[in-house]
């Protein structure tokens, strides 16, 4: 196993590549989005406990709903992320079949191949430095940050979140001679 960088890892064998990439790993991003996403659970559960509770009129009841609903969808993409950040891998497999591409958090998740014939201009995608979309991106509770994108059919595929210019250019590079090798050989 050879690796490109701290989080990506691979096996180039004659017939197929296989890349593993890892989250970020700060401790300090997953002990934060812990603490804030244990506090969230709290006011939802405390909402819920009012809500059960209290005598409250119609208006207030519809006020609480409204809440609760906003909770709900923050509380599954917050905790989604920390999932993803404590569990969290993408896979990536060539061969002669196509690439396979799979986010995985603890072995769950959907595998989707991409024929080789194919994909259509892959290439690397950095937001501009000092953006909104670069201090945006670099949140850590924020997923998709993908840096390798290829068009396939009618469609824009994005992996690679976020690795750095350096790690991303490398991974390109032998994501892309990988295909080219398996092209020329079908």
């Amino acid at each position: 196993m050879k690796r490109i960088g701290e989080r990506v890892s691979f096996v180039d064998q004659p017939k197929k590549l296989t890349i593993v990439l890892n989250p970020e790993d700060k401790f300090w991003h997953k002990g934060l989005m812990g603490a804030w996403f244990s506090m969230w659970l709290t006011i939802g559960g405390v909402m819920t406990w009012a809500f059960n509770t209290l005598h409250l009129n119609q208006q207030e009841k519809l006020i609480v709903i409204i809440f609760l609903c906003f909770w709900l969808y923050y509380a599954y993409k917050v905790g989604k992320a920390l999932l993803w950040l404590i569990w969290g891998k993408e896979f990536i497999k060539i061969d002669q079949d196509g690439l396979t591409y799979k986010k995985s958090i603890r072995g769950f998740g959907k595998s989707s191949i991409y024929f080789l014939e194919n994909i259509e201009k892959m290439e690397t995608v950095f937001p501009k430095e000092n953006s909104f979309q670069a201090i945006w991106e670099n949140s850590p509770w924020i997923q998709n940050a993908e840096r390798i994108q290829f068009h396939y059919i009618s469609k824009s595929i994005r992996f690679a979140k976020k690795l750095n210019e350096k790690e991303a250019t490398l991974l390109f590079k032998l994501i892309t001679k990988k295909i080219e090798e398996c092209l020329k050989k079908k």
